[in-house]
């Protein structure tokens, strides 16, 4: 069996921020009735964190839970554990009209670290990245340029972004530029 390869293998941008593709990693789909027991144990039994409210992201140690819509939730975990967590949630549901699909392959993920995080974002995207337009831990499904992306922050000097797989390229040179040194704006 091949072993799974990042989009970019791995690249990484010093600049106003750093960028980092950070490879491949677990990612489901679980859509449904968001206020089911049935589903809620599905998605927090194999994070260990708790059901999200709405637009928030709930993460610890590498997995989480991120709300995408009113019926949809994006469970993260290690890429290796998807095989078994989706089996899993997929035996919890059984009777439940739920989805539980991965796509992890079908993604590509970037953390941006630095003091300059909200600038790099708010360049790119229509979204209010005011920290009252975005608090900490709040999904942001948007647009970056021209592509739909997500992403939130971890804290005010760290944010994960996803996109689709097939814009990882795109998405990393659009960051790159907002994050180039001479591009600082300083409204944050």
């Amino acid at each position: 069996m091949s072993e799974p390869v990042s989009p970019l293998m791995n690249a990484r941008y010093e600049g106003l921020v750093t960028i980092e593709e950070i490879g491949p990693m677990g990612m489901i789909t679980l859509r449904g009735d968001l206020a089911a027991t049935d589903l809620r144990r599905a998605a927090t039994a194999p994070t260990g964190v708790e059901m999200p409210q709405m637009r928030e992201a709930s993460t610890a140690d590498g997995k989480g839970i991120l709300w995408m819509s009113p019926d949809e939730v994006l469970v993260l975990c290690a890429y290796a554990d998807v095989p078994g967590t989706v089996q899993s949630m997929t035996d919890a549901l059984v009777g439940t009209h739920a989805l539980v699909a991965n796509v992890s392959d079908a993604r590509a993920v970037f953390r941006l670290t630095g003091a300059n995080v909200r600038e790099v974002l708010a360049k790119l995207s229509p979204a209010d990245l005011s920290p009252e337009g975005l608090p900490l831990g709040e999904v942001k499904r948007t647009r970056m340029a021209q592509v739909p992306a997500a992403f939130w922050l971890e804290s005010e000097e760290e944010a994960t972004v996803i996109c689709f797989r097939s814009v990882a390229d795109y998405v990393m040179g659009l960051l790159k530029t907002a994050a180039h040194p001479a591009s600082a704006v300083g409204f944050f």
